[in-house]
């Protein structure tokens, strides 16, 4: 099994797909095709939102009861749809508070797998961690897991910005789940992560030891990413992307910062790739700040019209607290656009040293976020030279082969240990 030069034929595991927004979907799209192109077999199975994958890639779905849907989130499930077990194990997890779909996408992926054992050479999660994972190794397949960085940082992040005792208690539950990653985070044989600084998070948070951690980057496609002829930027546009209405993505030092530069440079607007979340924290802060008519959401568009948007925007801009990575930060320095980001967690890893690659600024700080978005917009020159700076150290670091490459060593190495 552990051959290097047999082509593996691999389970991925992807609880959530969104397909165009968001580092699951996006991760196992762009995974699952480069090991294709390797010469290996992959099927993946997902829970909604499904994937968008290669016509060659395999789709097993997963249908769960999607209670946190975008459209009825927390909606509470009839007892006429409780059809199985799993259905019966995520409803009653909901019930108790928590947030329940790793746990019950894990078990549907075992009740599957368990039947399929010999179509497969390995299992690969993508950031799961449910309790399935390991009755999925009891039944004889080896299990590896990817883990972008762990959420114990996020339930960190969103208990320190809750407001009130009731919010954060509600908060503490609904990430109950993160106890059950650390455990099987803790028993997995072997772990792949993203950067050093996740690295070093997941070894304090999950315990896993540093002998069975092994980085592994993301990448992206500088030939799909890059700047687009013919499009001209659109003067005092900025561009960001937040997958999800939560604390860590600092979308709101973002919003503060366009509403202190918007008065005294009314062109500025600002287009967020993502979905809108009515009622959410982000739609308060717009309501607030009086950006109703500055802030675009976009969701659910292909990736040509992303590197278009990338294209017609004057500056990227990543907000984000932390990151364990960041792909939106390298789908923009490919497309050589000049990026804004902060020093949140791998960030300054992933973008390279600040006025050359990137700008940074600190994490939280809207003034700061303000201050070096007005130096960009001022000096243009100095923008466009960082911005191809940007896309050469994408081109030099990271591509999806890569990416493939190095994960199906971690494979390999995974099997030589049975």
């Amino acid at each position: 099994m552990a051959s290097a030069d047999r082509p593996l034929r691999i389970a991925l595991l992807a609880y959530r797909g969104k397909p165009h927004c968001g580092g699951q979907g996006i991760y196992v799209r762009h995974l699952s095709k480069a090991l294709v192109d390797l010469g290996h077999t992959v099927e993946v199975f997902g829970g909604p939102p499904y994937p968008e994958l290669d016509p060659r890639v395999k789709l097993t779905k997963l249908p769960s009861l999607e209670i946190y849907n975008d459209y009825f989130p927390m909606r509470q499930p009839g007892l006429w749809e409780l059809k199985n077990w799993k259905d019966v194990v995520e409803v009653t997890a909901f019930t108790f508070g928590t947030f329940p779909e790793p746990l019950a996408f894990t078990l549907r992926a075992w009740d599957e797998l368990k039947h399929r054992k010999g179509e497969f050479d390995i299992v690969h999660d993508n950031q799961s961690l449910g309790f399935g994972l390991l009755a999925i190794e009891r039944e004889g397949l080896p299990v590896i897991a990817t883990i972008h960085h762990p959420i114990t940082v996020d339930r960190r992040l969103e208990i320190e910005h809750a407001q009130g005792f009731f919010k954060k208690m509600n908060l503490r539950r609904w990430y109950a789940f993160v106890d059950m990653q650390t455990e099987v985070a803790r028993r997995l044989k072997r772990v792949i992560t993203v950067s050093e600084n996740s690295f070093k998070d997941i070894h304090a948070d999950h315990k896993v030891d540093t002998d069975r951690m092994h980085i592994v980057p993301v990448g992206v496609d500088p030939e799909m990413f890059l700047p687009v002829e013919g499009v001209e930027r659109k003067p005092g546009m900025f561009i960001t992307t937040a997958s999800a209405d939560v604390a860590m993505k600092g979308l709101r030092y973002l919003l503060e910062a366009v509403a202190k530069l918007r008065t005294e440079r009314p062109e500025i607007t600002l287009t967020v790739i993502g979905k809108a979340k009515p009622g959410g924290e982000s739609a308060r802060t717009i309501d607030e700040l009086g950006l109703s008519d500055v802030v675009t959401f976009v969701s659910g568009v292909s990736d040509e019209r992303i590197v278009e948007l990338y294209s017609e925007a004057e500056v990227a801009v990543v907000p984000s607290l932390y990151e364990g990575f960041s792909l939106p930060a390298i789908e923009a320095m490919s497309c050589a656009i000049p990026l804004v980001a902060t020093t949140g967690g791998a960030v300054p890893e992933v973008v390279g040293p600040d006025n050359e690659t990137a700008f940074l600024v600190p994490p939280g700080d809207s003034e700061a976020l303000a201050s070096k978005l007005a130096y960009v917009l001022d000096h243009p020159e100095v923008g466009r030279q960082v911005g191809i700076a940007g896309r050469q150290r994408v081109i030099d670091h990271w591509s999806w082969r890569h990416t493939a490459e190095k994960t199906v060593d971690e494979y390999r190495a995974r099997l030589a240990q049975k």
